[in-house]
Order: C-alpha cells, then sequence, then structure tokens
C-alpha cells in the first residue's frame, strides 16, 4: 500500500464510520515500531506503522485507522480526545475502532535469549528458569524459602 492509497483509505473510513471528512494528511511512518499509529496535535496528521498494514488483515488494519480518527475527530471538535477519557472510548465503540493493535506473527515470537537454567525447590518442587546462574547461597525459594538445586542448564 503507497502513501496516495493510505489517504484515500483514511478519508473514505472517515466519511463512512464518522460521517465527517478527513482534510490532513495520512502517511506511512517506518520508524514506528511498536505502535500502529500515531495522532500529531500540532498539524493534525496521522502516521501508520507500514509493518501492521503489511501483515494484518485488511479489517484490523482498518480497526487501527478508526483509533486514530477518533483521536483526530475529537481533537478537532474540542472534545478530550486521551485514550483515557470516556468519550474516546464511546466514539471508538460506536465505530468499531480497536483499542489495541492485533497481536502479529512477528511480535510473538519467542524471546531472542531463552532462559537455559532450570532451577527447583527441594521442598515444595517449584521450577524456576532463568537466563544466568545463580548464587544458590543467597536465593531461596520465593513460595516457600526452601533450598533450590540447579536441575538443567542448556
Amino acid at each position: 500500500m503507497t502513501d496516495q492509497e493510505l489517504q484515500r483509505l483514511v478519508e473514505q473510513v472517515s466519511l463512512t464510520a464518522f460521517h465527517r471528512p478527513f482534510r490532513h494528511q495520512a502517511r506511512f511512518n517506518p520508524r514506528l515500531k511498536t505502535t500502529g499509529g500515531r495522532y500529531f496535535i500540532g498539524d493534525h496528521h496521522l502516521d501508520f506503522n507500514p509493518k501492521y498494514a503489511a501483515t494484518l488483515s485488511p479489517a484490523d488494519f482498518v480497526g487501527i485507522v478508526k483509533h486514530e480518527l477518533c483521536h483526530y475527530h475529537l481533537h478537532l471538535s474540542g472534545q478530550p480526545y486521551q485514550h483515557r477519557s470516556p468519550a474516546f472510548k464511546t466514539l471508538l465503540a460506536q465505530v468499531g475502532g480497536s483499542r489495541y493493535v492485533p497481536a502479529t506473527a512477528a511480535s510473538s515470537r519467542q524471546p531472542q535469549h531463552p532462559a537455559r537454567y532450570q532451577y527447583r525447590c527441594q521442598k515444595c518442587g517449584q521450577v524456576y528458569w532463568r537466563q544466568r546462574r545463580i548464587n544458590l547461597q543467597r536465593f531461596v525459594c520465593g513460595r516457600c524459602q526452601g533450598q533450590l538445586r540447579l536441575q538443567a542448564s542448556a
């Protein structure tokens, strides 16, 4: 999707869901890493994460667009536009926007540094996974204060 196609999509969603025109700029910002979009109060433009436009379904991406348009239309009408405001929450529910960005396959990956050390309590059997070795003279089980023992290391 190009910036022009994004602009047309945002204008269309604004007219159909909010019954108000979108008169500012919408564009992709590849520097966004963890958020789906951002509304700028100063010049009223919208930035969207191109990664989510490419990986999410069109309906999920339209949910992100509706979320940012809620900020946009509430701010321009002089109402509270923050996430915590009741006006934002009710408008978001009315138009069917998404409150959070849906998880993608890339965001639900395994951590880059998986736990390598497994410790087990000798008293209650609680298992602890750690990336680094711990001093068994200092640390005890958090549940029963029992002695820990190294079970496995990868």
